[in-house]
């Protein structure tokens, strides 16, 4: 347990369903340490930065997984072998990361970072199956998912002219913000009526008690009188 501490992101597991992303934090973090040619075909790579290379990628794979290539002393040919028993996870991952993609609506959303936090999780399953998503597919992806009551408000963003999907999100993000106000606004007080000031309010709740209950009692006073007179 004290070893998984150290690690620097999640080892590769025996079943391999997350080699893809390890495959990513790996190839990073060998080229921040000066080690990445090390997993390269032909590299001229010194004994001891295969050395290092080879801990490396070995501290980040689970013990079970580890002890099928405990004789292997090379990094690319470890790197190969993974390679090779995995790299089918790319046919796994493809096909469900392109069918959620092509369901993905803005408008199933409850909110905007809901909505975005979705799509850049499917964009980065996409990107490491050797998808790339480009900003203008991603905006449009946003724009023409819009519910269909909001057609106007589509078009308006649509004439903004975006060329970054992060700066739509900030728009639609602000949007919403104002929407979730005036909503907020309408639910306290809703339109065309008068505000209500707490003071007058708690002034009027008084005299209803009180007043109300002496005007009981007057009104009681006044029969009687009536009845001696």
């Amino acid at each position: 347990m004290a070893n998984l501490a150290k690690l620097e992101f999640a080892a590769l597991n025996l079943s391999g369903n997350n080699y893809l992303p390890w495959l990513l934090d790996m190839k990073i973090h060998l080229n921040a340490m000066g080690l990445g040619d090390t997993i390269v075909e032909g590299n001229s790579a010194s004994a001891q930065d295969q050395a290092k290379a080879i801990m490396i990628i070995r501290r980040h794979i689970q013990e079970e997984l580890k002890n099928e290539y405990l004789t292997i002393e090379n990094p690319f040919v470890l790197w190969t072998n993974l390679k090779d028993r995995y790299d089918h996870q790319k046919s796994i991952v493809l096909p469900k990361a392109q069918y959620d993609w092509m369901h993905l609506r803005f408008q199933d959303f409850k909110s905007v970072s809901d909505y975005n936090s979705a799509m850049f999780k499917i964009v980065s399953r996409l990107k490491l199956c050797g998808e790339e998503v480009s900003e203008e597919a991603m905006i449009e992806k946003t724009l023409s998912t819009f519910h269909a009551t909001h057609l106007l408000l589509q078009q308006m963003y649509r004439l903004k002219g975006f060329t970054k999907h992060p700066e739509l999100m900030t728009h639609l993000l602000v949007a919403q913000q104002n929407n979730e106000l005036l909503m907020q606004n309408h639910n306290t007080r809703p339109t065309g009526s008068a505000p209500f000031p707490e003071a007058n309010g708690t002034s009027f709740q008084n005299q209803e008690h009180s007043g109300g209950r002496g005007r009981g009692r007057g009104r009681s006073r006044g029969r009687g009188r009536g009845g001696r007179d």
